[in-house]
């Protein structure tokens, strides 16, 4: 394992020289909108010549097959309608974060148009929606943010409780990425394009919702709205997954109320100094049994 900046060019490609990847994942990222405006500089940087260094690496180093560039969902340019974003729909972005993203967009099509589809190497970019899962402890996330209030012992400041965004288990992205992948290096050419991953349009909940259902298995659990003035973010976000489900047969497993919990007892797990290593992979091992069961 190498752990580098993906900013320095240098040493990303001498680990790609190293390891001469078949297959690509670039997940790395400077992921949180409201560190983008303290930081907009650092997440250009990250966000687009990140990508752009990635992309240079795959050109250097010779026989990788399929990449897949995952961006978010809140690369589109979000009009606060009431449907759900499809892949067809403008890039754009009020906050760096989401500008950085539509940018990284952007910057995969034109190396693929380029440079990497004349190479062989099937690209394509995957939009998840608002991601949730045990072991997550950044800041200004709500789930991590409730742990932090209970661990606390706390009330939690609640700063858009209507807002709606399109929760779902880390998993389910996590499926479709490699369902991408495969059938990517499977040899479908027509596939390299932008891919949505999102939960089922009722799953698609406001921040209120999920506060109050976790609530209700937390009985020490107390909220406020944060009425102080705070950045700009979108309040209303879905995600359409109808092109994931109809040409790559993938679909999410598990509902937002499951997801909730299964996040809930990793973070329960790991305050009773369970071995996490192997909570988290029996959890994995349970969501593929899900999949296959719904296969069958």
């Amino acid at each position: 394992m190498t752990i580098a900046d993906i900013r320095d060019a240098t040493a990303l490609r001498a680990t790609f020289q190293a390891v001469r990847p078949h297959i690509v994942f670039h997940l790395a990222a400077q992921a949180l909108v409201r560190q983008s405006y303290r930081e907009p500089v650092d997440t250009f940087s990250t966000n687009v010549m990140g990508v752009v260094n990635v992309m240079e690496a795959v050109r250097s180093v010779g026989g990788v097959r399929a990449l897949v560039n995952v961006t978010t969902d809140k690369c589109y340019e979000n009009r606060e309608w009431p449907w759900a974003y499809r892949e067809i729909e403008a890039m754009g972005g009020h906050d760096p974060y989401s500008a950085s993203k539509g940018c990284a967009e952007l910057v995969t099509a034109a190396y693929r148009a380029s440079f990497l589809k004349e190479a062989g190497v099937a690209v394509a970019t995957a939009r998840a929606g608002n991601v949730i899962g045990g072991g997550d402890w950044a800041e200004d996330r709500l789930l991590p943010d409730i742990f932090r209030a209970l661990d606390a012992r706390c009330a939690l400041p609640v700063r858009s409780p209507h807002a709606v965004r399109p929760w779902q288990h880390v998993l389910e992205p996590l499926s479709g990425y490699l369902a991408l992948a495969e059938a990517l290096v499977g040899g479908s050419g027509d596939l390299a394009e932008a891919w949505n991953f999102g939960p089922a349009e009722d799953d698609a909940r406001s921040v209120g919702w999920i506060v109050e259902h976790l609530a209700s298995r937390l009985p020490d659990l107390v909220w406020q709205v944060n009425a102080a003035p705070q950045p700009h973010e979108a309040h209303y976000l879905k995600l359409d997954s109808s092109k994931a489900r109809s040409r790559l047969c993938w679909r999410p497993r598990w509902r937002l109320s499951e997801a909730l919990d299964r996040t809930l007892q990793w973070h329960q797990a790991w305050r009773g100094g369970v071995d996490m290593r192997a909570f988290s992979l029996g959890q994995i091992a349970e969501y593929a049994a899900a999949a296959d069961a719904d296969r069958s």
